[in-house]
C-alpha cells in the first residue's frame, strides 16, 4: 500500500515553497506520481521527491522541462530565479543586511462574486491570490520586496508591519489618491511611473501580512483601487506588461473583496487597453464582463463600461454597433447621481464621458464618413469642462478635436486648437498624448500648401523630441 506524500511546508524556506509549487502542479495531472514524473523529465524519481521536500536544488533547464511536461505556462522556470538563481541570492544578501527575513507570499482567495476569474483560469483549489495566480499570468515574479522608503533612500530596508491596521488601509488611499492624481495632471511616465511601481510592489506584499477578518476587504479593496491607478499609469506611459499585471492584481482583489464597483473599473480599464493595442474585439468582450450583474453597479459605473464598448466598435469601424453603445452610454450617464458613486468614479463627470463617447464617434467620422460635427462638439465639452487636474485628458481631447478638424473641417482652425493643445500636451510625460500629436502631425501633412500647417507640425516635432 502506497505511503501517503508528506505534507510539504511553502512558507518554510523558497525551496520549500518551489517544491510545493511542484508538486501543485504535478497533482493537477490526476494519478501523475514523482516517479512517473521522474522518467518524464530525464531525471530519477528521487529527484522529483527531494525537490518536492525542498532539499534539492533544481536545475534550471529541469525547470523548463517540468514547465513543458506539466503546461505551466512557464511557472517554474520563472520561479526558478527568484528561488535557486542570482535574484534570490540579492534578496538573501539583502535579508542579512537588515537582520530579518520577509517573506514574500502573496496571498489573496479566489473570486467568490462569479465563482470563478473572469480574466484568467484558476485553481478550484488555490489557498488565500498567492504567488501561483500571478506567476502563471504575469511577470510579477520580477519584483523585487521594496517598500515606500526606497523611493527616497534606497538603501533603506524594506519594512513591513506585523499586522495590517487602520494606518496601512489609509496609506494605500493616500498613495493611490496621489499617483491618480499625478497621472492626470502630468501623465504616466518618468517619476510617477517609478513611484507606481514601487507602490504596487509594497501593496502587494501587504497581502501577505497577517489581517484581522474585519479589515480583510478593506484591504483587498484598497488595494484593488491602487493597481487600477497604477495600472492607468503604466498605460498611459505604454509599459503595458506591467499595466496588465495591476490590473490583474486588481480584478483578483475586487472579485475577492466582493467589490463589484472596482470590479467593473478593473474591466474599463482592460477593455480600454485592448481596444487601445488593436484588439478591439478582446477590447469588447472585456467590457461586456464589467457589465455582468449590472444591475449592482450606478448609472454612472455603467456610463463608463458603455463607453468603453463605444470605443472598441469605433475602432472595429462598426456603425451601429458604436452609436448604439454611445446611447447605451448617454441613456446611463443621464441616471448618474454622484452621491450613489464611490468617491475614486467622480473623475467621469461630464467632460470624461464626453471626451470618452467622442473618441469613438471619432473613428466613424475618420473611417465610416460619418457625421463628423457629432464628435467635434463632445470634444469641445470635454475640453471646456476639464480643469487643470485633467490637463491630460483635456490635452488629448484637445488634440483629437484639432486631428478631427483638419482631416474634416477648416484647417487654419485646426492649428489653432492645435496649437492649445500643445499647450497642455507639451507638459506632459504621456505617451498616448505623444502618439495623438503624431496623429495630428500626420493630418497637417495633408495641408503642405499651409505655412501655418508647416509650422504646426514643426511645433509638434518639437515638443516630441523634448
Amino acid at each position: 500500500m502506497p505511503q501517503p506524500e508528506k505534507v510539504l511546508n511553502p512558507e518554510g524556506s523558497p525551496e520549500e515553497w518551489f517544491g510545493a509549487e511542484l508538486r501543485y502542479w504535478r497533482k493537477r495531472r490526476p494519478g501523475l506520481s514523482a516517479a512517473q514524473l521522474g522518467p518524464m523529465v530525464q531525471v530519477s524519481p528521487d529527484v522529483i521527491s527531494k525537490i518536492e521536500k525542498g532539499q534539492y536544488k533544481c536545475r534550471r533547464d529541469l525547470a523548463e522541462r517540468l514547465d513543458a511536461v506539466l503546461e505551466t505556462g512557464g511557472v517554474l522556470t520563472r520561479a526558478w530565479g527568484m528561488v535557486f538563481g542570482d535574484a534570490d541570492k540579492r534578496r538573501r544578501d539583502a535579508d542579512r543586511v537588515r537582520n530579518g527575513v520577509v517573506e514574500g507570499t502573496v496571498q489573496v482567495h479566489q473570486g467568490r462574486m462569479l465563482g470563478r476569474d473572469t480574466s484568467a483560469p484558476l485553481s478550484e483549489s488555490l489557498p488565500p491570490v498567492d504567488r501561483r495566480a500571478f506567476l502563471a499570468a504575469t511577470s510579477l515574479a520580477a519584483f523585487a520586496p521594496i517598500d515606500l522608503a526606497r523611493l527616497v533612500a534606497p538603501t533603506a530596508p524594506p519594512e513591513l508591519p506585523k499586522r495590517i491596521r487602520p494606518t496601512e488601509l489609509n496609506q494605500l488611499r493616500l498613495v493611490a489618491d496621489s499617483i491618480h492624481r499625478w497621472d492626470n495632471a502630468q501623465g504616466g511616465g518618468g517619476l510617477v511611473g517609478d513611484f507606481a511601481s514601487r507602490s504596487m510592489e509594497w501593496a502587494v506584499r501587504l497581502l501577505s501580512v497577517d489581517c484581522p477578518e474585519q479589515l480583510r476587504p478593506e484591504l483587498l479593496g484598497n488595494v484593488a483601487r491602487l493597481g487600477i491607478v497604477v495600472g492607468a499609469t503604466h498605460f498611459d506611459a505604454y509599459s503595458h506588461d506591467q499595466a496588465r499585471v495591476a490590473f490583474k492584481i486588481s480584478s483578483e482583489c475586487a472579485e475577492e473583496a466582493g467589490d463589484w464597483w472596482l470590479r467593473a473599473k478593473t474591466f474599463s480599464f482592460l477593455s480600454r487597453q485592448a481596444t487601445w493595442l488593436g484588439d478591439p474585439d478582446e477590447g469588447l468582450t472585456y467590457a461586456e464582463k464589467g457589465l455582468v450583474r449590472s444591475d449592482r453597479l450606478t448609472p454612472t459605473i455603467q456610463a463608463m463600461l458603455h463607453s468603453a464598448r463605444a470605443r472598441a466598435f469605433g475602432k472595429m469601424h462598426d456603425v451601429q454597433g458604436t452609436l448604439g453603445a454611445v446611447g447605451a452610454a448617454d441613456d446611463a450617464f443621464a441616471r448618474s447621481n454622484p452621491a450613489e458613486d464611490p468617491v475614486w468614479m467622480h473623475y467621469y463627470d461630464e467632460a470624461q464621458h464626453h471626451g470618452d463617447t467622442a473618441h469613438a464617434l471619432f473613428d466613424l467620422a475618420i473611417h465610416k464618413d460619418q457625421d463628423p460635427g457629432r464628435a467635434a462638439q463632445r470634444f469641445a465639452t470635454a475640453v471646456a469642462g476639464h480643469s487643470d487636474n485633467y490637463a491630460r485628458s483635456r490635452g488629448i481631447s484637445r488634440t483629437k478635436l484639432a486631428s478631427l478638424v483638419m482631416a474634416k473641417g477648416d484647417p487654419m482652425q485646426a492649428i489653432a486648437i492645435g496649437h492649445q493643445a500643445l499647450d497642455d500636451v507639451g507638459r506632459l510625460t504621456s505617451r498616448r498624448a505623444a502618439d495623438d500629436l503624431k496623429e495630428l502631425r500626420r493630418f497637417a501633412g495633408q495641408h503642405r500648401t499651409l505655412e501655418e500647417a508647416a509650422h504646426l507640425r514643426q511645433r509638434i516635432t518639437t515638443t516630441l523630441q523634448v
